[in-house]
């Protein structure tokens, strides 16, 4: 018995039981809260978080950061929404495959930098990120774009299921991110590949000495990273049912805050694909119910600034103490 409770829990089980808190807190405090009506909404509206969320983990676990994901999905929205209009791409096949190749390669010239020339990961993708928001909003003046072909736009039924004689269905944002939290968990968890990821963000060096080829695997992490942040764009057309520019950039520290909230560690080689979505729902948990109870949004910003000087200072305390002990 001792043992077992020496045993150290799994950070998901911490957050399932803030999760539970909350719910229960919340469905307390106001009866809009636990519905279903609202429980669909929190997961089709936190969906494109989610996407980025499963990206920015796999670049977080070889030791990385990237902070440009969201100005890489609104660059992919209006390239690809542009190329549409003006017939230079046609369907939904060619414009994914269009929108992923941009993410792809976005993200290889972040992975180029940071690796081949030895830059600050976080510095250079938060210039990355305000060079490419800049260059959008110059070219773009900042005006949104409402006719889009059908494919992109309708609300396709999917799931559909009735309660208490109310019709709902499970949203396509939702069943996408499913569907691409599986191909993370069996990349992290089931090959070779996802072993050297954990292995490159414990340590690089030790990584290099075992035959592990560091600079293939910030590439394939990175770009990665680049592809979540294309689908995430596309969805939130699917969404939205408009491009809008600056509808997702400023919404990064969201993202990060929510990963490091589900375990992943910002030196990386730590974390989970199902804390990094449990982050996610906790983070849109908490915004819904406040907002439902009617404390300012504005409060949410002190909880994420609060989660990631937390992260931060875990994180140097951490390392310190290695080193600390390396010398001794």
């Amino acid at each position: 018995m001792a043992k077992i409770l020496k045993k150290r829990m799994p950070m998901e089980f911490y957050l399932g039981i803030v999760i539970l808190v909350m719910v229960l807190f919340f469905s307390a405090t106001t009866d809009q809260f636990f519905t279903m009506r609202n429980i669909l909404d929190l997961t089709e509206g936190y969906a494109v978080s989610g996407i980025f969320a499963l990206g920015l983990f796999v670049v977080l676990v070889t030791g990385g950061i990237d902070i440009s994901f969201a100005a890489v999905a609104s660059v992919v929205q209006y390239a690809v929404a542009s190329l549409l209009l003006g017939g230079y791409i046609d369907g939904a096949i060619q414009s994914i495959v269009f929108a992923i190749a941009i993410g792809i390669f976005c993200g290889l010239f972040n992975a180029v930098l940071i690796y081949y020339f030895n830059l600050v990961s976080i510095i250079i993708t938060i210039s990355v990120q305000s060079l490419l928001f800049g260059i959008l909003m110059w070219l773009t003046n900042g005006r949104s774009i409402y006719d889009l072909p059908a494919w992109w736009t309708t609300q396709h039924e999917i799931l559909p299921f009735s309660v208490g004689g109310e019709s709902y269905q499970i949203g396509l944002p939702f069943l996408l991110m499913l569907s691409l939290t599986f191909i993370t968990w069996i990349i992290l968890n089931k090959t070779h590949l996802g072993r050297q990821l954990f292995a490159v963000g414990g340590s690089q060096e030790s990584a290099r000495r075992v035959g592990i080829r560091v600079g293939l695997i910030h590439l394939f992490a990175y770009g990665y990273l680049g592809a979540a942040a294309a689908i995430g764009g596309l969805v939130q057309v699917y969404r939205m049912s408009e491009v809008v520019p600056n509808a997702l950039v400023g919404g990064e520290l969201d993202v990060l805050a929510a990963t490091v909230l589900g375990g992943a560690s910002l030196t990386g080689g730590k974390g989970t694909v199902i804390g990094t979505l449990m982050g996610v729902f906790l983070i849109g948990i908490l915004k819904n119910g406040l907002n439902l109870i009617g404390i300012s949004s504005y409060f949410m910003n002190i909880v994420i600034g609060i989660v990631i000087v937390i992260a931060i200072s875990v994180t140097h305390y951490k390392k310190r103490k290695e080193t600390n002990v390396g010398f001794a």
